[in-house]
């Protein structure tokens, strides 16, 4: 009795364990990649990397490239090309991007402390959207921080 009564409890707790863990399991879809840029022209090198990394990312991966603080002066239509050592300048770089289909969106409230709008900005780049972070990819998603 004691064995039959064992064998039940253990059974239950195997079948109850099986199916609780399904809920871990990663959600169909692409995966998605967030590129967070927070330097422009005060760190060439950190801003064509990740200009760079995302341009590579979005070969296999949906990309949403998202730019804010120092990062503004990379997209607005006034601005010089960034460039560093053997990258490729900002502006070919964010063009491969918008080719590409890749999303770039800039912090509004960012572009307001430069005294920018949206019209000043290069023709493709949005304003970003809090939709836009959850939007763009049906998978999981993993955010790169430059």
């Amino acid at each position: 009795m004691k064995l039959a009564r064992l064998l039940f409890v253990f059974s239950f707790l195997l079948i109850s364990f099986s199916n609780s863990s399904a809920n871990y399991l990663p959600a169909a879809g692409n995966d998605g990649v967030i590129i967070h840029l927070s330097n422009g022209s005060n760190d060439p090198h950190r801003a064509l990397m990740a200009l760079t990394l995302a341009l590579k990312m979005a070969d296999d991966h949906d990309v949403l490239v998202f730019l804010d603080i120092h990062a503004v002066d990379l997209v607005l239509a006034t601005s010089k090309s960034v460039e560093y050592k053997k990258f490729e300048p900002s502006k070919i770089l964010i063009d491969k991007l918008l080719t590409k289909g890749v999303k770039i969106i800039v912090c509004p409230m960012c572009l307001e402390v430069v005294n920018k709008t949206k019209f000043d900005l290069l023709k493709g780049i949005e304003l970003a959207d809090k939709a836009d972070f959850f939007n763009f990819t049906s998978g999981r998603i993993i955010t790169l921080d430059y």
